[in-house]
């Protein structure tokens, strides 16, 4: 007999063999039918996989971030199958699941190209195939007998993903006619992949290598219940109505042009005002929590990286170096290291920490062409930056500090927040540093979720390099989740960079570094703002507050005396003085999603008054100058 914890601190005890199907089943038959793995201290488990030895073990549904996850890779085999069928010959890269759905990357035989037209056709063979209901059966391979199945298939791709993997333990999943590469996990059978809707088709280099073949990228997404497709499909459509792209080029935010560069952004004025606003927001909110700002160069010596480990643990994503004489640089990847320099610029006391230094500091990386996407995805963005040196009693409260900023600057723009407690797995080759601070570091983030009552959980493999970190995920307003803000604990860097301060008792201490970032990328941050308000900002936030709209030239004066007004408060007011009939000066405002449009005639003069128009609702009536001063003065704070 094994003895099996669930989640609920409940412990049963029951025969070695047990398979996760089993102990659903004696949990309810219910839970069986809506079961899709579980989860066995910590490690994904196919539900038919026997459980031999004591264990915690959780089951998990579509409900369930894992569950989806299995769900979705076995939809992604599921497609494969359906291709072979279709296109004898295909070849087949990487199928895994991601944040909402899944893609697999394809080799078509000949000159077969695919495009949206042939997805319907797909479709209905995974549904064909979907109604024969066979089982995922999981088999265990030794390495050569795995290579030579691929051999004799001729697929250059499982054998190149072989090569890295004679250490490890070799698996393959086979469901009907189809047998792939695959660690796993699956569901049950294909039976219950009852509503699958492929959604794209796009190139991918193989292993994002450009050099390397340009394969078939064909995107997807499943659900159990047709409902839940039906959501989806209507959360897409207004995904795509609010697409940043489309409202940053229509908004006049941003453009990006090839004279400039793929990924480069320009922010135009609209966009410039919209992003010192949000920038003069959080600068505000760091100076009263004792952050002082600092300016660090674009370039920095290669030599700065190296000591850092972002180079070369992230070469692959970092802009070639460049020889200046003898001296090699680097387009700054990352603002840490220059921060680390301001540290150890002069002698510092435990007196002079927490030591809080600020930057919105433009970084560059490697983005292959074929993954930007417009602000969310570019080579060049602005980090709100922040890196806090302290003491090891103070690490607890600061990360509770930056913690408590994190969550009221997400609140301000209506976001729901959830929390990973990223922390790092049993991989030791991905981390620096000593495990003993690894496991305080750990311990301290998790008991400052605890005492906050954060909603979180923990994510293992997802620590940084240098140390674990907290990761603000938000939900926007149509439902998508999106990771933004970070708060990363690092005892690795101080010890790279030689980081000291003298303590009380006269001797030499490493001091902690706190890295965080509320905002993140000040691009990603925007597009995904853009999309959460479909461009219609709020009051303060808006680059353009307020349109004010004379009827006709005898109105012109006094709509220039309030514009000066208005301006003069501090409010961004746009003057139409423009020829053109009012009812297309108000269409243009609305057009143009200005939250207020006053509009001035004759009658509006003699009362010293406007008629008030609100972005999306209409008519609000007429009312004294006075009264809309005081009206946009309450509106101009954050979060109002």
């Amino acid at each position: 007999m094994i003895k099996i914890t669930l989640p609920n601190g409940d412990v049963r005890e029951v025969a070695s063999g047990t398979t996760g199907m089993d102990l659903a089943k004696s949990i309810s038959e219910g839970l069986a039918r809506v079961a899709l793995g579980i989860i066995v201290n910590d490690v994904p488990y196919d539900l038919s996989r026997p459980i031999t030895a004591d264990a915690s073990v959780r089951i998990v549904t579509f409900d369930d971030e894992t569950g989806r996850e299995i769900f979705w890779h076995s939809t992604a085999h599921l497609m494969a199958e359906a291709l072979e069928a279709l296109y004898p010959g295909t070849k087949f890269g990487i199928g895994p699941p991601i944040e909402q759905g899944f893609y697999y990357d394809v080799d078509l035989p000949g000159e077969k190209k695919l495009s949206v037209e042939d997805l319907p056709a797909i479709e209905a063979k995974m549904m064909e195939l979907v109604k024969r209901d066979v089982p995922y059966e999981r088999i265990e391979m030794n390495w050569a007998d795995a290579v030579a199945y691929f051999t004799e298939k001729n697929d250059e791709y499982k054998l190149e993903l072989l090569e890295g993997l004679k250490d490890s333990e070799i698996t393959f999943y086979r469901q009907g006619e189809f047998t792939d590469l695959c660690r796993g996990t699956h569901v049950p059978g294909t039976g219950m992949i009852k509503y699958p809707k492929l959604l794209s088709v796009a190139g991918a280099y193989w292993r994002g290598d450009e050099k390397r073949k340009q394969l078939t990228r064909i995107y997807g997404v499943s659900f159990p219940k047709k409902q839940q497709l039906e959501e989806f499909i209507k959360q897409r459509e207004e995904a795509e109505r609010r697409d940043h792209r489309k409202l940053g080029r229509e908004l006049e935010i941003y453009m990006i042009t090839p004279m400039i560069g793929g990924g480069l952004p320009v922010w135009l004025p609209n966009g410039t005002l919209l992003r010192r606003r949000l920038e003069a927001f959080l600068r505000e909110e760091q100076t009263k929590r004792g952050y002082q700002e600092v300016i660090t160069p674009h370039i920095g010596n290669l030599e700065l990286y190296k000591t850092s480990g972002h180079y070369p643990y992230y070469s692959e994503s970092q802009f070639a170096p460049i020889q200046i004489e003898d001296e090699y640089y680097l387009l700054k990847p990352m603002n840490c290291p220059h921060h680390h320099q301001i540290y150890s610029s002069k002698p510092r006391s435990y007196r002079d920490l927490p030591l809080r230094l600020a930057e919105f500091g433009t970084v560059y990386r490697y983005e292959q062409s074929g993954e930007l996407n417009g602000l969310s995805r570019v080579r060049g963005f602005t980090q709100d930056d922040a890196h806090i040196y302290c003491t090891h009693d103070q690490l607890k409260q600061e990360i509770k500090n930056v913690a408590e900023l994190t969550q009221m600057v997400f609140s301000t723009f209506g976001m729901e927040v959830s929390t990973r407690l990223s922390f790092r797995d049993e991989n030791e080759s991905k981390y620096g540093g000593d495990i003993e601070f690894w496991n305080i570091a750990q311990q301290e983030i998790k008991d400052v979720a605890d005492e906050m009552g954060l909603d979180y959980f923990i994510g293992l493999g997802e620590a940084a390099f240098y140390g674990p970190k907290i990761d603000f995920i938000v939900r926007d307003a149509i439902g998508r989740k999106w990771q933004l803000g970070t708060v990363q604990v690092d005892y690795v860097m101080p010890e790279r960079f030689n980081l000291e301060y003298t303590g009380s008792d006269n001797a030499k201490h490493r001091p902690v570094i706190i890295h965080r970032a509320p905002f993140g990328s000040m691009e990603r941050f925007i597009s995904i703002l853009i999309e959460h308000y479909a461009g219609n900002f709020p009051f303060w936030l808006a680059p353009t507050q307020v349109s004010v709209l004379p009827i006709a030239d005898a109105h012109y004066s006094y709509a220039t005396d309030l514009t000066a007004e208005l301006e003069a408060m501090g409010f961004r007011v746009h003057l139409d003085v423009r020829n053109e009939k009012i009812s297309r000066k108000i269409a243009e405002s609305e057009q143009k999603k200005i939250p207020f449009a006053l509009v001035i005639g004759s009658k509006e003069i003699e009362a010293n008054a406007v008629a008030v128009r609100k972005h999306g609702e209409g008519d609000k009536g007429t009312m004294a100058v006075t009264d809309v001063k005081a009206l946009f003065t309450a509106l101009n704070v954050p979060g109002a």
